[in-house]
């Protein structure tokens, strides 16, 4: 059963895995493998999806985490989140916009809203993994490594 606390590890492997089709569909695209590429893209937005509700279900209910570790980890890791937080928010309507696009079978103006929309969404599931990486695993709040002391105590 996976509990809140497991909602941020679930959410880096989500945005992980829409990184890996992402990649994928932008090459089977440049191969000229609509299909795949089609298959690759929707996988992604399902995928993106889904890492949408977990986010939201978490920071519904668990608003913050602080970053306290000081120094150049902290001046890295607020670079990478006030660019990975404004680009989020714009990367949602422009994916809907891309798809709607290629549902209506307007390839021009998908291609046109895709050299946006793809390089976008990649920093931002790249840049997700990242603050995650830099929250939780490589530099955690002491309350995180108290409870995973408490969790191996027990």
């Amino acid at each position: 059963m996976i509990s809140l606390s497991d909602l941020p590890a679930v959410n880096a492997a989500l945005n992980g895995l829409a990184t890996v089709f992402l990649l994928a569909g932008f090459i089977l695209i440049l191969l000229g493998r609509k299909r795949a590429h089609m298959a690759c893209m929707v996988t992604a937005l399902v995928i993106s999806a889904a890492f949408l509700a977990c986010y939201l279900v978490y920071h519904f209910n668990h608003p913050t985490t602080k970053f306290t570790t000081t120094g150049w980890p902290k001046a890295i890791y607020f670079l990478i989140l006030f660019t990975h937080i404004p680009l989020a928010m714009i990367n949602l309507p422009m994916i809907i916009v891309t798809f709607f696009h290629a549902i209506k079978g307007n390839f021009e103006k998908h291609k046109r809203w895709a050299r946006w929309t793809w390089p976008v969404w990649m920093y931002v599931s790249i840049t997700g993994v990242l603050v995650y990486l830099m929250l939780y695993q490589w530099y955690p709040p002491e309350a995180i490594l108290q409870r995973a002391a408490a969790a191996q105590g027990s």
